[in-house]
């Protein structure tokens, strides 16, 4: 479970870093109640009840010691960014359920391991994410990598066509990196895949977040429709 995460430095706004809470759309990408990619809500306690989320933020994360030795913990090969996302759909694959808690508040310092515009971070949750998905996802992982390497593709584009040749290349890194870890990565994905004993989707967003943003004009969470959630 989580708290309710707002910025130390704004404290009418959610913190990047988990907000009221996580959510993976159908390509896995992760977004917050509070905060969709760059967009950042002001609390005004519309996310005030507390309810079931797809994973909680690591920035202040409450899980129960047996479960996470258990489990083995946070993944070391992840580093930073989308190990605690890694993390609750492990738990959520064994039965365990995230929660977000709206009656608790923190603030949130946010930036602290990486600058938001440091090219690491974008190779960070460009290959973490490939990580993740490749790890956990149950069903036939092909297409899903092949569509994010499309999708990647297009991310990577518009780094190109801003000139912002520092995270363009984070973005190709990321993709040989996952390449080269492949063959472990599979081996984890095996491991979790015989332990796994449900197919636990609460929380998962049936459409597509980016989509919904760039296309649809998409700024708040209370935009998206409640019957489009597991």
């Amino acid at each position: 479970m989580q708290p309710k995460i707002l910025a130390y430095h704004d404290k009418s706004k959610f913190e990047h870093a988990g907000a009221a809470g996580g959510y993976l759309d159908k390509d896995f990408f992760p977004f917050c109640q509070g905060r969709i990619f760059d967009e950042v809500e002001t609390d005004n306690d519309q996310y005030g009840t507390s309810h079931e989320v797809f994973w909680a933020s690591g920035a202040c994360l409450f899980i129960r010691s047996e479960l996470y030795h258990e489990l083995g913990g946070l993944d070391d090969s992840f580093f930073a960014h989308m190990e605690e996302i890694d993390l609750c759909w492990r738990l959520k694959q064994q039965g365990h359920k995230i929660y977000y808690c709206a009656d608790s508040t923190i603030y949130h310092v946010g930036g602290g391991t990486l600058n938001y515009n440091n090219p690491k971070k974008t190779f960070l949750n460009f290959r973490n994410s490939l990580y993740m998905i490749t790890k956990n996802y149950e069903g036939y992982l092909f297409p899903k990598i092949v569509k994010r390497l499309l999708l990647d593709a297009l991310a990577g584009g518009m780094f190109l066509i801003k000139f912002q040749l520092n995270h363009f290349w984070a973005v190709i890194r990321a993709h040989f990196i996952f390449y080269g870890n492949l063959g472990q990565l599979l081996e984890k994905r095996k491991a979790i895949k015989e332990a796994r004993i449900t197919v636990d989707l609460k929380g998962l967003y049936k459409g597509s977040i980016i989509l919904k943003k760039y296309f649809s004009g998409v700024k708040v969470f209370s935009q998206l429709d409640v019957k489009d959630f597991n």
